[in-house]
């Protein structure tokens, strides 16, 4: 079985000590997939939530820690508005412990509809009670001043699983105008929350389950869950992905699953390529919301080649039709070349670069190696066609921490572009490109921001944020970016 270059990363200081391994913003359809975006203290700026699921609180060893990284008229700057969140935060629910992973995943929306984005975040390996490693869910709230305070979700079936809170998604899955939210673990099942969130414990509009054809336990459930509206019917659909339950080999595939008015269904499920890390947006402009896979595997998942690739489905009225677009780094236009390691598509994210109302793609290939550093990781930003007929090659950028204006330099594992995320930070409706770099400076991790220069990623003035200047402890390996939300 393959495991997604996230979760490998994210795992492995738990492993050693454990032996296991809608919005307040809503951006275009065409620039967001119709997915809620961050805006967590309505200042009408968009703000950015970065994971350091291994970073250690007062002491405790993968406890974790939530940057959250505020937008403003000068986008993301060192001196723009920031915070760091753990659940020894005042008002957050519980205590930091060893091997939470506190962030772990993490996800957005306004689930109280008082006009403030707020934060879901995923602690995998809370002990619940008895159940070690049981996990937990909190909403962390939003307001006028930003994130604050928190309250639990309720797990409804703890016995029947492990790691509640390793995946998550909020989006409406029903059409009533409110933000659900969608909870994976080790089981296979996946608990969805009907809008009706509040800040006493356990309100929530009521809990349903969708089982996609995936396998429970160990490493299986849902690896990554992620919405978008693929038939147009203006309710979210979801793309699971896991490791698949009808053949012998168990590969990685990933499950489209409908959303409707009583909610996700399996009615209409359809088995989608292999790939951990999805994203859904109108990238050939016919108003049907199209899924991206990144598939990161060298070989022999089915569909795999060297070096990784990305996939993107179309959408329609039906749901995913047709045989997918494939772009790699041997793709004419695209910088780089396709090598086995590279693990191009191990994280993407969709956003307009150049306001043209095109959406463009933003592909993380953490595993780059260059100028002989292994590992040392590069982003490529694909362009959506002028003419609105897709995403191609033509005039895409090759980012790495050698290329000018870019903070940093190449250093062996570090896992340039372990997230990517592309969205408006500045207000002037173009979108900006964070990059993480969890592996930096021996797996403290970082952050990297560059702005639109309303044609492309302007690459001068590249700005860093390390665990040190933003007050994450640099013990043990934190991973800060290893994964974003907003």
């Amino acid at each position: 079985m393959h495991r997604r270059f996230r979760t490998s990363l994210a795992t492995a200081t738990v492993a050693a000590l454990t032996g296991g391994l809608l919005a307040a913003t809503a951006g275009t359809a065409a620039a967001d997939g119709a997915r809620p975006t961050a805006d967590f203290n309505n200042d009408g700026y968009r703000d950015i939530a970065v994971s350091a699921p291994n970073a250690y609180v007062d002491g405790k060893e993968a406890a974790g820690q939530v940057l959250v990284l505020y937008g403003s008229p000068d986008g993301l700057i060192r001196t723009s508005k920031r915070a760091v969140i753990s659940q020894n935060s005042s008002g957050v629910p519980g205590a930091a412990e060893t091997g939470d992973q506190f962030g772990y995943d993490t996800t957005v929306a306004d689930f109280n509809n008082d006009g403030y984005t707020d934060l879901a975040v995923g602690a995998p390996g809370e002990k619940v009670d008895n159940d070690v490693d049981g996990g937990t869910v909190q909403i962390i709230w939003g307001s006028p001043s930003g994130l604050s305070g928190g309250t639990t979700v309720p797990d409804p079936a703890v016995s029947s699983h492990d790691r509640f809170g390793r995946s998550l998604d909020a989006a409406d899955y029903n059409g009533d105008d409110k933000a659900d939210l969608a909870i994976g673990s080790s089981s296979a099942t996946v608990r969805v929350y009907r809008g009706g969130f509040g800040k006493t414990k356990g309100q929530t509009g009521g809990v349903y389950s969708v089982r996609p054809s995936i396998v429970s336990g160990g490493v299986g459930g849902p690896l990554s869950l992620h919405s978008g509206d693929v038939n147009g019917d203006d309710i979210a659909d979801l793309v699971v992905d896991g490791f698949e339950d009808d053949s012998a080999e168990g590969w990685n595939a990933n499950y489209y699953l409908p959303g409707s008015p009583s909610g996700l269904t399996k009615t209409g499920e359809e088995k989608l390529p292999a790939g951990v890390i999805t994203d859904i947006g109108d990238v050939n402009s016919d108003g049907f919301g199209d899924i991206v896979i990144g598939m990161e595997f060298d070989a022999d998942v089915p569909g795999s080649s060297p070096g990784g690739k990305v996939n993107i489905i179309n959408g329609s009225a039906s749901g995913p039709v047709g045989r997918p677009l494939t772009i790699t780094q041997d793709t004419p236009g695209v910088p780089g070349g396709s090598e086995t390691g590279d693990a191009f598509g191990a994280e993407l994210d969709l956003g307009d670069v150049n306001g043209d109302g095109h959406l463009d793609l933003a592909v993380g290939a953490p595993g780059e190696s260059l100028g002989g550093e292994e590992a040392t990781g590069a982003v490529v930003v694909l362009y959506g066609a002028a003419d609105g007929s897709g995403i191609t090659g033509a005039g895409s950028q090759f980012i790495d921490q050698s290329t000018e204006g870019v903070p940093g330099s190449n250093e062996t594992g570090d896992f340039f572009g372990s997230d990517v995320h592309l969205a408006d930070m500045n207000g002037d409706d173009r979108a900006d490109l964070t990059i993480g770099v969890a592996g930096e400076n021996g797996g403290n991790g970082g952050v990297v921001t560059m702005q639109s220069d309303s044609a492309r990623i302007r690459l001068s003035a590249g700005v860093s944020f390390s665990p040190t200047l933003v007050g994450i402890s640099t013990s043990g390996t934190p991973r800060l970016g290893i994964n974003f939300a907003g």
